[in-house]
């Protein structure tokens, strides 16, 4: 029960169902799931153990909140490993990894139709995180897959935590932008390329996050 808990959580932290800073009560959550104090917090340990929420002795438990310059930092980061990445793809993908790559690339593009910009964020959520982990298939390396899992819940969790509403929004066209040339470096073979256009991509996360988003 402890491990559905956890997931039923996590996925609202990631969706930004929680604000940073938003305290998450036990009974509440012991009271909807109908189960007793024990699982809500053997969930909630591993939440923090995820850097998800901050559990405060004899106080609560709320939702983890970084300053700007965490947040930075995380993304230069995350940059640098998704970079070395795309670069191992380049060098090991196979020609029906890359057709699959770019199929779903090119059916993404119609994301910015939507009106609805709750509809064209969590679609692109979605969108972007098969991109990346198609290319972490490419990869052929279940080391850089896992340690790379992580850090993408702690990047959806950020932006969803943002404080800006619909970040991703306004951004696809140019994030679609970045997408393409990534898949064209890949094509390439070209791991310089898929390196720098990856990192570019990833770091690029931080002015959506500091100006909500555009192109």
């Amino acid at each position: 029960m402890s491990t559905a808990l956890y997931e039923a959580v996590k996925e609202r932290l990631l969706a930004g169902r929680y604000a940073a800073g938003e305290k998450i009560v036990v009974e509440a959550l012991r009271e909807e799931f109908g189960v007793s104090k024990q699982p809500v917090m053997e969930a909630l340990r591993r939440l923090s153990s995820d850097h998800l929420v901050r559990i405060i002795p004899q106080v609560g438990c709320e939702v983890a909140r970084y300053s700007a310059q965490e947040v930075d930092d995380f993304f230069l980061l995350f940059g640098g490993t998704e970079g070395a990445i795309a670069a191992v793809a380049a060098a090991r993908r196979t020609e029906a990894q890359l057709h699959q790559l770019r199929q779903m690339t090119d059916s993404a593009d119609h994301l910015v139709e939507s009106v609805d910009p709750r509809d064209r964020a969590h679609g692109y959520l979605v969108h972007n995180r098969e991109f990346h982990a198609a290319i972490h298939a490419m990869a052929h390396s279940r080391i850089m897959a896992e340690t790379s899992q992580r850090l993408w819940d702690m990047s959806d969790f950020l932006i969803s935590t943002a404080g800006v509403e619909n970040p991703l929004a306004d951004a696809i066209p140019h994030r679609q932008r970045d997408h393409h040339q990534i898949l064209d470096a890949i094509a390439d073979q070209d791991a310089l390329a898929a390196r720098q256009a990856m990192e570019e991509h990833i770091t690029g996360t931080i002015r959506i996050i500091r100006d909500g988003g555009g192109d």
